[in-house]
């Protein structure tokens, strides 16, 4: 992209089963091994416990353009985060971890104490990304991608500083 985006119509929602066609577009595009067909729709469902948020540009409300998702399981006190991806041309812009944090504050309701998830090794921007949200190195899960074999590094955000995370929200959460 030539220049900067501008963020002022970039806000945050939940997903649709409209959305599924980009939502997964962009999880083809951002991962080696994206989720499989049908698994954003199983998200969807009435009984899931599972937080499904997107960010938009809404500039043309008419055609939103999907920015970046993410997909969450509210476990007993537990948010594990399953997937978050934002779109190639919108990174560094604050995006993920607006919202990470939105997903994380939706939880606060459900009685949610913690958030982890797993990582790439290699992918230093988002181990960046979440060690700046405070998230902690807790093990690791060797060999866990099975594309290439590659290590996950096991993050936690426990306890969850509600305030904190409510401060690092820029973008609107419609």
């Amino acid at each position: 992209m030539s220049s900067k985006p501008k963020t002022e119509s970039f806000f945050i929602r939940k997903m649709t089963l409209a959305d599924l066609p980009q939502v997964e577009a962009l999880e083809n595009a951002a991962f080696s091994q994206p989720w499989p067909k049908g698994s954003f729709e199983y998200e969807l469902r009435e009984d899931s416990s599972s937080v499904c948020l997107v960010a938009v540009d809404g500039v043309k409300p008419e055609a939103e353009r999907l920015l970046g998702v993410v997909v969450a399981w509210r476990i007993v006190d537990s948010l594990e985060i399953g997937t978050i991806a934002v779109d190639e041309d919108y990174r560094h812009l604050g995006i993920g971890r607006n919202l990470l944090a939105a997903a994380i504050l939706d939880s606060q309701q459900h009685g949610i104490v913690e958030a982890l998830l797993e990582v790439r090794k290699s992918n230093q921007a988002a181990i960046r990304l979440y060690l700046g949200l405070g998230f902690e190195m807790v093990g690791i899960r060797p060999g866990y991608y099975q594309d290439n074999n590659e290590d996950a590094i096991l993050l936690t955000l426990k306890p969850i500083d509600f305030n904190q995370i409510r401060n690092l929200i820029s973008l609107k959460y419609v």
